[in-house]
């Protein structure tokens, strides 16, 4: 079975709005890293909706951007993306799928046919999959930033507070830290 990964960007005040944080080929390649090691994408619509007017553009070449760039849009324009919607069902960009059904069921059988895990890069729908203890791994990039706005990493969504292991923590030259933590217990 695979393990489903939480991974988003966040500042030191918990701001996950993917403007605040430093974006540069460190943190691209960062994700393409993380991209690369598991076997599938999931994302929440509007997430998905984000990522879908720009990085099939990058991928195709229709839009210059620096290498970093290039391989995240290459990366994620071969990998299974899941996207759970209850107000969208057609996902055309290549290789997406929707998640349908009752969540839980659906998210662990796509984890457990899934063996290389599923990196999941969408705050609300991380807030409903670990409420439903879902969610195995955080692989969080805290930006040395204070926003003082924006959404807030779960938001007050929580129905509980979560024990997590500390993995490994790894300073990157931008400033930025690349922490993983594990679900304690």
């Amino acid at each position: 079975m695979g393990r489903l990964t939480f991974s988003i960007n966040v500042t030191l005040d918990g701001c996950i709005d993917h403007r605040a944080g430093i974006v540069d080929d460190e943190t691209h390649a960062h994700f393409t890293a993380l991209l690369d090691e598991a076997g599938a994408m999931l994302w929440g619509r509007t997430t998905y909706e984000m990522m879908e007017d720009y990085w099939p553009l990058v991928a195709s070449g229709e839009v210059e951007a620096p290498p970093a760039m290039r391989d995240w849009a290459l990366t994620l324009e071969n990998k299974p993306k899941y996207v759970v919607s209850a107000t969208r069902s057609d996902f055309p960009w290549n290789n997406s799928h929707h998640i349908e059904g009752d969540l839980r069921t659906a998210i662990q059988d796509l984890k457990d046919r899934t063996p290389d895990g599923v990196l999941l890069g969408s705050g609300m729908l991380a807030s409903g999959l670990d409420r439903l203890d879902l969610v195995d791994d955080y692989k969080f990039l805290v930006h040395p930033r204070i926003t003082g706005h924006g959404p807030t990493l779960y938001g007050g969504l929580l129905n509980s507070t979560r024990s997590l292991e500390l993995i490994s923590a790894e300073p990157m030259g931008n400033g930025a830290i690349s922490v993983h933590y594990r679900r304690a217990g």
